[in-house]
């Protein structure tokens, strides 16, 4: 378990899996060889084989009195069609709670996107039913992610929607915000479509200190080195191209804490200029 402070707000990470892989699986572009030309991604998130390290997991932001869960993971007892993901019978509830916050605990999740590997902790299998998790919690979804994704037939990876999505909904739990949503004083959303259309990131502002968890905007740490390398999974790869390119100079040079959502650990670092590009350092 790993967490940090960013002024009053407190961050944890709680990791439902580890994965070390070919990076091609999620980028294309990132080949062993593509690799090597950025000597900065290792030791932490490329080994020498060039194969890279990523990582699942969820963050709990505390904040004004809240418990923010930002990203769901995978879930349990889910069938899927990658092995590793299918019927997964892991600890992350036990995870949750002996990091501080136990499930009846959580009064808000934030689901960045609605892809398989975030919203599958948003329900739980009981009695031979899908029901919240989180029963106290109001489950939060960019209005555009969700007008997307319930128009579309889409079970790549299973029946995501629903397993995962609808029956919180259907609980009526869900509240469709907008992009650029306060969640309380200190925590808000910030719109980065393009690997979704309603995808957001979330900006954490708190006694003059700041961090942003990226959500999918990138997936991999090289990203911030070539941020043209598109994911196989992005719905508009120019689009997400285009966010990954404001992002990095937005947020560059800047004091600003930059979580990633699948980096793997140490997971968190600055964006820094490194000649007319950009590398993570952590």
């Amino acid at each position: 378990m790993q967490r940090w402070k960013i002024g009053d707000v407190t961050v944890t990470r709680i990791v439902e899996l580890e994965l070390v892989s070919a990076g091609t699986f999620v980028l294309p572009d990132a080949t062993p060889e593509n690799l090597k030309r950025l000597p900065w991604l290792a030791p932490h998130f490329v080994q020498d084989d060039g194969q890279v390290r990523m990582s699942i997991h969820a963050f709990v932001v505390e904040s004004e009195g809240r418990r923010i869960v930002v990203d769901t993971c995978l879930g349990n007892d889910k069938p899927r069609p990658i092995p590793d993901w299918n019927m997964l019978q892991g600890p992350f509830l036990q995870d949750l709670a002996a990091a501080g916050h136990a499930r009846e605990s959580v009064d808000t999740v934030l689901c960045t996107h609605l892809h398989v590997d975030h919203v599958g902790w948003n329900t739980l299998l009981e009695a031979g039913r899908w029901v919240p998790t989180f029963p106290r919690a109001r489950y939060l979804f960019a209005r555009k992610e969700w007008e997307y994704w319930s128009n579309v037939q889409d079970e790549q990876f299973g029946d995501v929607m629903g397993d995962s999505v609808r029956p919180v909904v259907d609980a009526g739990l869900v509240d469709l915000v907008e992009p650029d949503h306060a969640i309380t004083s200190e925590v808000r959303l910030e719109p980065t479509p393009g690997h979704t259309p309603g995808h957001v990131s979330v900006r954490i502002s708190s006694r003059g200190q700041e961090a942003v968890i990226t959500g999918d905007l990138m997936h991999h740490p090289c990203q911030v080195g070539r941020p043209d390398w598109s994911s196989h999974f992005d719905v508009d790869a120019q689009a997400a191209q285009a966010t990954r390119r404001r992002f990095l100079e937005r947020y560059a040079e800047r004091p600003t804490l930059v979580f990633g959502t699948h980096f793997a650990t140490p997971t968190a670092g600055r964006i820094v200029r490194d000649g007319d590009a950009y590398r993570f350092v952590v």
